[in-house]
């Protein structure tokens, strides 16, 4: 078992159809695209499966707002996913604005992937954008 200070964080984006999934090295110090799960009927299960695995403490869950702040019906659904992850699993969730995530993971992903077929990835893009998501959670707290 490891000592709190070597327990990860958990990073999801939360979408309709796709939730990426990122995590913290135990050191928290850098963050890495972990998985693409379905938003299915196996979600919560499988989330509380890679929080086992992983060992960690927290979750950082994304929380799409519009350009302006302003909450969208994006916003609303993370929102409602949170209550359903609070009742399900005992660990605290703490929301992360995720503006911009996805394009910053998109651009990223040009980048860094040569393959074409490879960048049309949904998948790789989610779970990116859950990396970005909690390296802004590292550098938010690296700051106080």
């Amino acid at each position: 078992m490891s000592t709190d200070n070597q327990k990860r964080l958990i990073a999801i984006d939360y979408g309709e159809k796709r939730v990426g999934i990122a995590v913290t090295d135990p050191l928290k110090m850098f963050a890495y695209p972990l998985v693409t799960l379905s938003n299915d009927s196996k979600l919560i299960d499988e989330i509380k499966s890679l929080l086992n695995e992983y060992e960690c403490e927290k979750i950082i869950l994304g929380l799409p707002l519009k350009e302006s702040g302003e909450h969208s019906k994006s916003t609303e659904a993370a929102i409602k996913f949170k209550e359903k992850l609070e009742s399900s699993i005992l660990l605290p969730v703490e929301f992360m604005d995720e503006r911009y995530s996805s394009s910053i993971a998109r651009e990223r992903i040009i980048e860094g992937v040569k393959s074409k077929k490879k960048r049309r990835d949904k998948g790789l893009i989610d779970r990116n954008a859950a990396c970005i998501i909690l390296e802004d959670y590292l550098s938010s707290i690296s700051l106080k």
